[in-house]
């Protein structure tokens, strides 16, 4: 068997049964009108890898065939992409959702292990998008290719648009203001722009609850134990924390204030810029207040006490690349989350720095 047959038996194998023979015969033709071309241009016969050359430039053996397969050349195509990405944003978002409403409850219920409840949440997010994107590219893939169009595909109206706001999750904090820019971002207009002040929604929300544990109003059982073998350990907090306890709190409510103002003046850019920028300072000085004591927690089980302490000697990729090797003694637990409280505050200080700059800029530019 020849180049050309061994080519022509790779096409066919991918063509239907009933046009195989007029389809090999027509691109049998085709190329070895080509060969014939080029061996009189060059005035002799073609060596092998010349003949390879032209059978490239016809094409791959599958991508040939799919020139003459009927149907659709993709599993999703471009009528119905926006409706597959949709309805897969909105369904992540709807997992997102639900896993982080059961996370939130899991921790509040005080877990025997808050990193496995964390990692379920994770795992249970993972496991229930991929479902959701395949089960949506399959319903998409047999609408593509049976040609199938739905009802509301062809048959919508602009007021039954409202749902589309699922995909936006900006839009969720203005339906929930009740302002009626939020149907602005749901309806396809082209002056039509996101209330922002629904940005600063779930940051108010969370600072809020943060506070009210700060004061003591909260309680979340089993937020300050720690499993490991044998008895569990009891975290109290270093003397750093009373020490800076008022400044954290009027910290905290100068961020709701900035989020407050957001909500009730979302154009005014200048002034949540100067915000935001004053609470960088302020957090900066913090964040350095809290580095420099060194000392920020204490694991206690019966009379063996470990401090989860640092400096700034453990920001190094050495240091990080130890982490977990200490075991799962109380004394080597203290030490992996010694490593990990100094780059959490590293990284804190870094956000932080960004924030500044981009207070700077809104109070510039607006």
């Amino acid at each position: 068997m020849d180049m050309i047959d061994r080519y022509l038996a790779a096409v066919s194998a991918q063509l239907p049964q009933d046009q195989r023979e007029d389809i090999v015969a027509e691109l049998r033709d085709l190329i070895l009108s080509r060969f014939e071309a080029r061996e009189e241009e060059l005035g002799r016969p073609l060596a092998d890898d010349e003949q390879e050359e032209i059978l490239r430039e016809i094409g791959h053996p599958l991508v040939v065939a799919a020139r003459y397969r009927k149907g659709p050349d993709s599993l999703v195509g471009p009528e119905l992409f926006p409706y597959w990405l949709f309805a897969v944003k909105a369904g992540l978002l709807l997992v997102l959702a639900v896993q982080a409403v059961g996370l939130f409850i899991h921790l509040v219920s005080g877990p025997a292990d808050a990193g496995q409840a964390i990692s379920q949440a994770l795992h249970g997010f993972i496991g229930g998008g991929l479902t959701l994107v395949g089960l949506a590219t399959a319903v998409a893939a047999g609408l593509e290719r049976y040609n199938i169009r739905p009802r509301w595909m062809t048959h919508w109206r602009v007021k039954d648009r409202g749902s589309f706001g699922l995909s936006a999750p900006a839009a969720w904090g203005a339906a929930a203001a009740g302002k009626p820019q939020a149907k602005a971002v749901w309806t396809p207009k082209p002056a039509a722009a996101h209330w922002p002040g629904g940005d600063h929604l779930f940051s108010l929300l969370v600072t809020g609850v943060f506070v009210l544990w700060w004061v003591g109003v909260l309680q979340f059982p089993g937020l300050m134990n720690i499993e490991l073998r044998g008895a569990d350990a009891v975290v109290r907090g270093a003397p750093v924390w009373t020490a800076l306890h008022g400044f954290i709190l009027v910290y905290a409510l100068g961020h709701m204030a900035v989020d407050l103002a957001g909500l009730a003046r979302p154009t005014a850019v200048r002034l949540r810029g100067a915000g935001r920028a004053a609470l960088a300072v302020a957090g900066l000085w913090l964040t350095w207040a809290i580095f420099e004591a060194g000392h920020w927690f204490t694991l206690q089980r019966g009379d063996e006490t470990a401090r989860i302490a640092g400096d700034g000697s453990m920001l190094n990729l050495d240091t990080l690349r130890a982490l977990g090797d200490s075991g799962r003694e109380l004394s080597g637990v203290a030490d992996n989350l010694s490593i990990v409280a100094v780059w959490v505050l590293a990284m804190m200080a870094v956000g932080l720095v960004f924030q500044l700059l981009g207070g700077l800029w809104r109070l510039a530019r607006g």
